[in-house]
């Protein structure tokens, strides 16, 4: 199906109430927007999430972690590095 939408003065673009609905958007909700051969694509990013799920090697140091631990190690891991120098 097909719907006309207007970009705004401020580059925004209203998504058609049925497409919103159909996609089970939230407000707040986050989408993907991508370009493949000059069309702009917009999906959940949830689903994108999902599309790519086990398409990345998990590396060794998180392997038989759970994800909450794993999540938590490479926020640490990350801060750490970033803010080092910052420290001393």
């Amino acid at each position: 199906m097909t719907y006309s939408a207007t970009i705004t003065s401020k580059r925004q673009l209203t998504i058609p109430i049925m497409l919103y609905k159909q996609l089970k958007l939230e407000k707040t909700r986050k989408v993907i927007v991508s370009v493949e051969n000059g069309i702009i694509k917009i999906q959940p990013a949830l689903n994108f999430v999902n599309q790519v799920a086990g398409s990345f090697e998990m590396p060794d140091k998180y392997k038989n972690m759970d994800i909450d631990k794993i999540i938590k190690t490479a926020k640490e891991s990350y801060f750490k590095e970033k803010f080092k120098n910052k420290l001393s």
